[in-house]
């Protein structure tokens, strides 16, 4: 039967490059909830499948609205399938959708409308089959990834717990490698507050919160540690008024990774301590946001998770190395967070996320979507047993 699955499968791959086209002509930049909830209701379309039971969660004021679906009758613990469906560009600034020389091109081909249009496929030909119930599934796709899914989080948290394991179908990377570790990531707003004064009649009277915001920096970026894969950066910084004057404020914010769990709290901690410390008398360090997603580890499950997925993506005639540390998190951070195991970069294959040259290969969303259909249907015949 996984024969004819297959060959319908890839007739279907037209569909899936269509339902691409169709849903990257539709700007769903993560503030725009407008054009994300005018996606999310094309992939409600599309996922009106026998056997898939929906569900959306309404998303902040300023997002859209977070999808899911479960298969019906199925019991056991389910496996993730996690997406999301907003981009990076705000309308007007990268627009459209052209195919040149079996790429195509256009904000969310590889990140990540090409990753929904392989999973939509697969449970198409599963549910067309009436086998779709027989696998406990649970798909997500949220409206804010692109900003650290701060909203969506709760939501993937809850559903993340009694999970067997995630499938995350972010950008596929070169040679077909499968992610098991990202780094997590934090961002961290720095406020210095001083006293302002002339600077040439009253200097004695002001505070420099320039000063201080510059010791912090110094102490804050001292903690970077190549060895443990923490990085603190401080890439923006702005403050005070004229150069005549003391300056009362300014205000940096600081890029943080860190590749362990327990080192994110830690250099938190650290970086506290910091700033009450290196203040100088008369102005204060206010330190604002942290974490924002932490690491997804490597761990024996993962590992294991990826060892199957691998051989269902050799049979499906792609490679199947395992990728280098990822500097960047995706939702797969998560779940991963929580002690389920994942792996990730599991869409088609392309370059230029976030960039104005995005493409997908369009000759990678067959093997692609069977190596998901061998992994389900392995996975299912192991079940069975």
């Amino acid at each position: 039967m996984l024969e004819r699955l297959i060959d319908n499968l890839r007739a279907l791959v037209p569909n899936m490059h269509e339902l691409t086209r169709e849903l990257v002509c539709i700007n769903s930049y993560t503030s725009h909830p407008e054009g994300v909830n005018a996606v999310g209701r094309v992939l409600e379309r599309a996922f009106d499948l026998p056997g898939l039971q929906h569900w959306a969660e309404r998303g902040a004021a300023d997002r859209g609205d977070h999808l899911f679906w479960r298969t019906t009758g199925a019991a056991g613990a389910p496996l993730l399938l996690i997406g999301h469906h907003d981009t990076v560009f705000p309308p007007g600034h990268f627009e459209g959708y052209r195919v040149e020389a079996g790429r195509a091109y256009g904000p969310g081909t590889l990140d990540m409308k090409g990753g929904l249009a392989i999973i939509w496929g697969v449970l198409k030909v599963l549910s067309d089959a009436g086998v779709l119930p027989s696998r406990a599934l649970v798909l997500a796709s949220v409206a804010d990834e692109e900003v650290g899914s701060l909203d969506s989080r709760k939501h993937l948290e809850r559903l993340a717990h009694g999970a067997q394991g995630a499938l995350v179908f972010e950008a596929g990377r070169e040679r077909d490698a499968i992610i098991t570790q990202r780094r997590g990531v934090g961002t961290l707003r720095v406020v210095a507050t001083g006293v302002a004064a002339h600077a040439g009649n009253e200097h004695h009277k002001g505070r420099n919160a320039i000063t201080s915001l510059a010791r912090f920096v110094d102490c804050a970026q001292s903690l970077t540690d190549y060895d443990r894969g923490t990085t603190v950066n401080t890439g923006l910084i702005s403050g005070g008024t004229s150069a005549n004057t003391v300056p009362a404020g300014a205000e940096a914010t600081l890029d943080l990774r860190f590749e362990h769990v327990p080192d994110a709290e830690e250099l938190m901690n650290r970086l506290q301590r910091t700033a009450q410390r290196v203040a100088l008398e008369g102005t204060q360090l206010s330190l604002h946001g942290g974490i924002k997603r932490l690491p997804m580890e490597r761990s024996v499950a993962s590992v294991a998770l990826y060892e199957a997925y691998a051989r269902a993506q050799l049979e499906a005639g792609l490679g199947a190395e395992e990728a280098p540390l990822v500097g960047g998190g995706s939702d797969g951070n998560t779940v991963s967070a929580l002690g389920v195991p994942t792996i990730d970069g599991l869409g088609p294959r392309g370059r230029g996320f976030h960039t104005t040259d995005e493409y997908v290969e369009l000759d990678s969303f067959g093997p692609k979507a069977e190596a998901l259909l061998r992994f389900l249907w392995s996975d299912r015949e192991t079940a069975s047993r």
